[in-house]
């Protein structure tokens, strides 16, 4: 039996693409700059805010990266505000987040937002205290995939890799959870696709929230590539699609 969780944030917990678009485009309409979809977003998200806005500075053909300082220092500016613009958690992810509760099964957020903005997304949507760690972006500790912040979860916690699952939607997810030595699951709901997951060598692959549950007793040599959704049915009946 696993006995805690870490999840990625954004694209796995939380929808967050229309926060982070709407931020995006405002800083970059500062400078003149053109705006982008929110598809186009999903590919410059992943490795924390700088780097969202220089692959968006070099979308917008800002080769030499001319206006980063300008529109980085806008974009946290707007963030800090508006991080929270049309947030909400996937469906399936209330009541998946309950019952692991209710097996006893700890949880915990490692993410690439800075710190401040993970908390407060986390407990707004979720409620403050409701997870039993909350890692963001900060000072001292290197973003992922570095395995640095698994490893303060798994130090806080006082348990061993083996004891945990890492659950995100990209590849930086996947090589963070495979570079700590946990079994790492990929979710088809967030802002990469399977191809991607598979790629980067996910341990699992699943596409609701509920087929998390049926990894949680498999011995590590026995877990499939994709999981079949027998913990998928009772959440549904229960509110499953609920948010």
């Amino acid at each position: 039996m696993k006995k805690a969780v870490i999840f990625d944030l954004d694209g796995t917990l939380a929808d967050t693409i229309a926060s982070i678009a709407w931020c995006g485009n405002r800083a970059l309409a500062r400078f003149g700059l053109p705006s982008f979809s929110e598809a186009e977003y999903k590919r410059f998200v992943g490795d924390g805010a700088a780097m969202l806005v220089r692959r968006a500075l070099l979308a917008a053909g800002d080769e030499a990266l001319s206006h980063f300082d300008g529109v980085y220092q806008a974009y946290r500016e707007i963030f800090s505000r508006d991080c929270m613009y049309q947030v909400k958690p996937y469906d399936g992810i209330v009541p998946l987040l309950a019952e692991l509760k209710k097996r006893g099964i700890r949880i915990a957020v490692l993410s690439n937002k800075p710190d401040a903005d993970s908390r407060r997304v986390v407990e707004e949507l979720f409620g403050k205290g409701f997870f039993d760690h909350i890692q963001g972006q900060t000072e001292g500790i290197p973003r992922k995939p570095d395995p640095a912040g698994v490893y303060r979860i798994l130090e806080a916690f006082g348990l061993r890799a083996e004891d945990f699952l890492y659950v995100g939607d990209s590849c930086v997810d996947m090589r963070t959870g495979k570079a700590a030595g946990l079994f790492t699951v990929g979710v088809l709901w967030g802002f990469r696709d399977r191809a991607e997951l598979e790629e980067n060598h996910a341990d699992a692959v699943i596409g609701k929230p509920g087929e998390l549950l049926s990894l949680l007793d498999l011995p590590r040599e026995n877990m499939p590539q994709e999981t079949e959704p027998s913990g998928a049915a009772a959440l549904e009946e229960t509110g499953g699609q609920e948010t």
